[in-house]
Formats: structure tokens, C-alpha cells, sequence
């Protein structure tokens, strides 16, 4: 049996590489960031991603342009841009000034095209309270609209997807046929045996660009002595290091290349230096062989590490999945 996948704000294709794994086929990929689309190409050899803003797409399906040429679509894959509900931004949601907050609007637009069986939806932990309750209420709502029947939970990296990140994210199950629902059962959680130390190298000399020293860095005894551990990771905070004390990396987030903000650290042989962007996309469950685009620079490399999923998790519920449709 042949399910295939549409996604939508692919990014580097952490959600499909899940669902691939899973047994599903994924058959078109939109992605409006051509950053984002050189890393997902260079690992999806057969899919040229749709490089177009998500409007583009429903626009010609209104003017009754089929972008995915006749293929039926079984499974719609959307990880909404999560800014407009994050905490680390402003909050604002559907108000996003940006317009980030609506985009979901226009994925259930491409779902009344597509009719799709099931739909899968990813975002940040704060979807669910924001705005006291009532942006999810919608969300989950405008699915029912459409006769789907929906499930959600809230759930963290570390304990189901045996990577070691605090990552709580919200998943968002949405079936056409309400009995698949009640066959549905989440995933449990698992052990948490991929230590720090099995995805992080504190022994082996890097190339200069990620050590923070006297010489490269002004404010470098500011953080110095409170970096003092190895087998943690420290977060360098604009104003202060805070250390994350469970022993995993703190969450991932897509400024931490910018140098100035939630820049992860840690103390090597040979001094203070932050993560590489490979460690981060380790971090996040992503296969040892997903290759990283050469030319791209890291600033780029490291916002697509924080704007994707842990995998493995994605990967979890896709399996439980695949099983009721």
C-alpha cells in the first residue's frame, strides 16, 4: 500500500524524512526558504521541492491548477511557521504581523483540495495555551469543520525520541475516518540512552571559527568562569550563561547562529566553543548521512537545525500511523 505525502513548510524535510522512514511516500514538498530547499534536495534526490510562498499554491488551485498533477495525496505534512505562537517571539498568532499566524488557514484550503485521509501538524508547546486556549480551539475546529477527527499531544525530545534535547513540541493528529482515531495510540515514552557524549566531540580540535577565546570574543570573561563542566551544555543568553542541568542541550532554536543569542556551548580540550551545525541537526535526531549543503554558510545551517523537528519523534508517530490508515 502506497500512502502518499504532500508537505508543506518542508524546511530541510525533518517531518518527511519521519514519515519516509515510517513507510510513507512523499510526493511533493513546498518550501518558500531556497536555503532550506538546497539542504532538503541535496538528501531527497528524486523530489524538486515547490520554491514558492504557500499563497502561490492556493491561488492556482483556485484558478484550478492541480500542483500535485493528478497524484492522488493521502497524507498532508504542515509544520507551520511557530513564531507567531512562540514564546520566544512576540505571540502575537493569527494578529502576526508577518502573516505567519494565518498560514494554517491557507494549508486547510490546499486539505478542502486535496481531501486527504490524514493530516499531521507540528508546532511549538505554546500553540496550545496561547491566547488563554482559543488560537488552538480554532485550529482544532476548522479541522472538525472539515469532518476530521483530531488528537494532540505535547511532547518532549528527550523522553520520546531518545535524543538528548529539551524540546517540547505539540503534535497534531487529524484522521478522516474516526475509527483510525480510535486505533491511533501515541507513542509511549521511551529511555533515554544517546548521551551528550555520544553526539558531541569534546576531544577533537575544530576549526578556530567555533572556539569563543580572549582574542575572538570581548566579552569572553563574562563567560569563562561559569563554564566549568563537560557533558553539559551551556547557553550563552545575550547577558548571562545558564547552564542546563539535566544533562541534555537546551532547545534548538533558529537565532542561536547569530552570535549574540541562545548560542549553545560547551567546555573541550580545547576550550569554550559552540556547537558545530552537524552536532545540531545530530541533536535532532537526523541520520549521521544527511548530508549538509558545503557552501551554505553556518549562520543559515544552524537556523535550519532550529526551525526543524526531532525526527526521531516525528518518526514514532508516523509508525503508529501508518499502522490505522
Amino acid at each position: 500500500m502506497t500512502l502518499n505525502c504532500a508537505s508543506f513548510f518542508a524546511g530541510v524535510g525533518g517531518i518527511d524524512l519521519g514519515f519516509e522512514n515510517a513507510g510513507f511516500k512523499i510526493v511533493y514538498a513546498n518550501e518558500i526558504d531556497s536555503k532550506a530547499v538546497e539542504t532538503y534536495e541535496l538528501n531527497f534526490k528524486n523530489l524538486k521541492v515547490d520554491n514558492r510562498d504557500i499563497h502561490d499554491v492556493v491561488k492556482d488551485i483556485e484558478f484550478g491548477i492541480d500542483p500535485f498533477n493528478g497524484k492522488k495525496i493521502n497524507v498532508v505534512l504542515a509544520g507551520f511557521p511557530c513564531q507567531a505562537f512562540s514564546i520566544a517571539g512576540y505571540q502575537e498568532g493569527f494578529e502576526d504581523k508577518k502573516g505567519r499566524g494565518g498560514l494554517f488557514f491557507e494549508v486547510m484550503k490546499i486539505v478542502e483540495f486535496a481531501k486527504p485521509e490524514f493530516i499531521f501538524l507540528e508546532n511549538v508547546k505554546n500553540l496550545m495555551g496561547h491566547d488563554k486556549g482559543k488560537t488552538y480551539k480554532i485550529i482544532k475546529g476548522a479541522l472538525k469543520a472539515k469532518d476530521y477527527f483530531v488528537d494532540e499531544r505535547i511532547f518532549n525530545s528527550m523522553e520520546y525520541g531518545n535524543v538528548p534535547q529539551n524540546r517540547e513540541r505539540i503534535y497534531i493528529v487529524a484522521f478522516k475516518n474516526e475509527n483510525s482515531l480510535k486505533k491511533f495510540k501515541w507513542p509511549n515514552p521511551i529511555k533515554l540512552d544517546k548521551t551528550l557524549d555520544k553526539i558531541l566531540d569534546y576531544s577533537t580540535k575544530l576549526d578556530d571559527v567555533y572556539y569563543y577565546t580572549k582574542e575572538r570574543f570581548r566579552r569572553y570573561s563574562e563567560i569563562e568562569p561559569y563554564i566549568t563542566k563537560r557533558n553539559t551544555v551551556y547557553q550563552w543568553r545575550r547577558v548571562y550563561v545558564r547552564e542546563n542541568k539535566s544533562n541534555v542541550c537546551p532547545t534548538l532554536t533558529a537565532n542561536m547562529g547569530t552570535g549574540g543569542h541562545n548560542v549553545p556551548l560547551i567546555l573541550t580540550d580545547y576550550g569554550i566553543r559552540k556547537l558545530t551545525p552537524r552536532e545540531c541537526f545530530d541533536l535532532q535526531g537526523f541520520p549521521p548521512d544527511y548530508k549538509l549543503p558545503e557552501k551554505i554558510a553556518n549562520s543559515y545551517l544552524y537556523k535550519q537545525a532550529g526551525n526543524s523537528v526531532s525526527v526521531s519523534v516525528i518518526q514514532r508517530i508516523a509508525e503508529a500511523v501508518f499502522k490505522v490508515l
